[in-house]
């Protein structure tokens, strides 16, 4: 399956707009936002698990990395309420559900081979920092490296909202709204914006707070093998 799969041109997917389908474990439903492959995927997605619902053990043989977006997460490494952002390198293992029910927003195959840094982290727990390049957005660092930058950004209201990113973007609203490029980004909306493209939004009388993920697509993902095995 190949979604959103060409990582040179710009994408955006509103969920609310978009139906859930059910994965093949049962009581687990998902909203694609990109994909490359099958069951086993470089994929991104919005996942929903239902109260009491779980998956068998399995590994992440290229990464996972997520942000609870509701509910609770649980895995036998603890459990991760709303805010949380967690980071399982290639090769780590665990047995996810929730008994209370949560969503997540969630990247598989996505890490570099490389990459052994483990991160649970509670957003809320990393204070704001006003970015001096860009008036009017605060930043909440939750992993950085030589290749990536993932972080809580909060726009003020009724700004412009300019940026050139390294590497390309994503953007996920976790609240409030934004335009750019005459697309309305609300709640629970997704924007990919390639490497070289700069980011032109404006936000509304709310303002916006966003998942953001910065420089991770400077080299394009290929349709490979290396996105599909385990």
């Amino acid at each position: 399956m190949e979604l959103h799969a060409d990582f040179s041109q710009r994408a955006a997917v509103h969920t609310d707009a978009t139906d859930w389908v059910a994965s093949p474990m049962p009581g687990v439903a998902r909203k694609m936002l990109d994909r490359i492959g099958d069951e086993v995927a470089r994929a991104t997605s919005v996942v929903r698990y239902a109260p009491g619902s779980h998956f068998s053990a399995h590994t992440h043989g290229g990464g996972e990395e997520f942000l609870v977006l509701e509910g609770v997460f649980q895995d036998e490494h603890g459990d991760y309420p709303e805010g949380w952002y967690v980071r399982n390198p290639p090769h780590t293992s665990h047995t996810p559900g929730s008994n209370a029910g949560c969503i997540i927003l969630v990247k598989l195959w996505q890490f570099a081979p490389s990459d052994t840094h483990q991160v649970r982290l509670a957003a809320g727990s990393v204070t704001p920092v006003a970015d001096p390049a860009r008036p009017h957005v605060l930043v909440q660092t939750l992993h950085r490296d030589a290749r990536e930058s993932v972080r809580i950004e909060t726009w003020a209201a009724n700004q412009e909202i300019v940026h050139a990113p390294a590497g390309g973007m994503e953007l996920f609203v976790l609240d409030g709204a934004f335009s750019e490029s005459g697309e309305h980004f609300r709640r629970w909306s997704w924007l990919r914006l390639p490497a070289g493209a700069p980011l032109h939004a404006r936000t509304g009388a709310a303002g916006a707070r966003l998942w953001v993920k910065e420089g991770h697509l400077a080299q394009v993902p290929q349709n490979s093998p290396q996105f599909a095995a385990t």
